[in-house]
């Protein structure tokens, strides 16, 4: 009981700035979860991912077995059926890869421009409330003098509570944030080879086809 009359002292102290604060950790947590289930989903690369294409001894068909069972949204999935789409001109098979994949990029970066502001916002928000508690706790300083130095120091350290809260939420988003961004890079790096193989493959189709077709 005595933790949770202290925890209202903080909030009473650090003002209306606990409850955006309050708000900032719903949202960071949100996003980490939502983007941490997105990239479980939709961004784990198979062993095979990169040997699906390039290989032509596995086939077509098998390729396109191991393709199915992804998840339609599986960022390899979406690369893969334009891949497969060998009835297409290559120029065309790459303009839409690319778009694709920007597309991809997109998709997987959503929230985090709000977990990267958050970065920012937490710490500049603990300090606002900080300021604020210490201003209260002042208040007790009257005009002969100190009236109680116990209550002024005890307010100015339940009102840090307010700084170390922001930090707390701007080191949890940036280390989120952080990784999710890394994620992507890797992936988009992961696309680029499994794309550049299979495009490759299909230009030695092309070329042994063209081959094969002109007279001796």
């Amino acid at each position: 009981m005595h933790d949770w009359t202290n925890l209202t002292d903080a909030a009473r102290l650090g003002g209306a700035v606990i409850y955006p604060l309050t708000l900032l950790a719903i949202a960071a947590l949100a996003i980490t979860l939502d983007r941490a289930y997105a990239f479980w989903r939709f961004a784990r690369m198979p062993a095979w991912a990169h040997t699906l294409m390039a290989d032509p001894r596995r086939g077509e068909q098998a390729a396109d077995a191991e393709l199915a069972v992804l998840p339609a949204q599986h960022a390899l999935s979406r690369i893969g059926r334009l891949l497969a789409d060998r009835g297409a001109p290559l120029w065309r098979i790459e303009s839409r890869v690319e778009a694709a994949a920007a597309q991809i990029e997109r998709d997987m970066s959503r929230g985090l421009w709000l977990l990267e502001t958050i970065v920012t916002a937490a710490p500049l928000l603990g300090l606002l409330g900080t300021i604020v508690g210490m201003m209260h706790s002042f208040k007790l300083i009257g005009g002969d003098g100190l009236v109680n130095p116990s209550g002024v120091t005890g307010g100015v350290a339940q009102a840090l509570i307010a700084t170390a809260i922001g930090l707390v939420i701007a080191l949890v988003a940036l280390f989120a944030f952080n990784f999710f961004s890394r994620r992507i890079d890797r992936l988009m790096d992961d696309l680029e080879s499994f794309a550049n193989e299979a495009l490759s493959d299909l230009r030695l189709s092309t070329e042994r086809a063209e081959r094969a077709g002109q007279p001796s």
